[in-house]
C-alpha cells in the first residue's frame, strides 16, 4: 500500500503547538523570539488583536505565521517555516491564509518587514503584491537591514484576483 502525500492543514496556532514552534524559530531566526513573546501574542490573539496559524502535517507543526492589527491595516509579525518543509508551499498557503483573513477583517493594506539578504521570502511577498516601500537601518540584530514592504488596496478586486489565482495554482 502506497501512501499518499502529505497533506498541510492549516489552524489556529495553540499553546500544544510551541514546543515544535519553538524549534522551527531557533531555527530560522538568529535572535528567536521566546516561549514568553509566543504565550504573550497567543493572548492578543485570543483578544483578537492578532491571528497566528500553523501549518500542520500529521498534527505536526511545519511552520507557522501571525499577524498583528494596528487600525485598518494587518502587519504580518512571523512567517517561518521548518528547514525540512521549505520550497514546499507552506509559507505560500499559511500567508494566503493570513491575507483572505485581513481582508474579511475590513483591513485596508498589510505590511511587513524582510531581511534585505533573503531573497526567497521577498520573491513570495512580491508575488502576493507586496513592494518595497522603504528599509529600516540594521533592524535585524543590529546589522542587516529590512526592507518594509506594503501590499495596500486589500480590499481592491486586484489583490481578490491575485489571491484566487494564487490558490488556482496550488498543486
Amino acid at each position: 500500500m502506497t501512501r499518499g502525500a502529505p497533506v498541510l492543514e492549516v489552524a489556529p496556532l495553540a499553546r500544544r503547538h510551541l514546543r515544535e514552534v519553538l524549534a522551527i524559530e531557533r531555527g530560522a531566526y538568529p535572535s528567536p523570539w521566546t516561549e514568553r513573546i509566543f504565550h504573550d501574542e497567543l493572548a492578543q490573539a485570543r483578544a483578537g488583536a492578532r491571528t497566528y496559524l500553523a501549518g500542520l502535517v500529521d498534527d505536526g507543526v511545519v511552520g507557522y505565521a501571525g499577524v498583528l492589527y494596528a487600525g485598518d491595516d494587518a502587519h504580518v509579525t512571523n512567517v517561518a517555516v521548518h528547514a525540512d518543509w521549505r520550497g514546499r508551499g507552506v509559507a505560500t498557503e499559511l500567508l494566503l491564509e493570513l491575507a483572505w483573513i485581513a481582508r474579511d477583517r475590513g483591513c485596508a493594506a498589510m505590511s511587513l518587514e524582510v531581511r534585505h539578504t533573503n531573497m526567497g521570502a521577498q520573491a513570495l511577498y512580491r508575488r502576493f503584491g507586496f513592494v518595497p516601500a522603504g528599509t529600516r537601518a540594521r533592524y535585524y540584530e543590529n546589522r542587516d537591514d529590512a526592507i518594509v514592504m506594503w501590499m495596500s488596496d486589500l480590499q481592491g478586486d486586484e489583490v481578490a484576483g491575485r489571491l484566487t489565482a494564487i490558490e488556482a495554482a496550488r498543486p
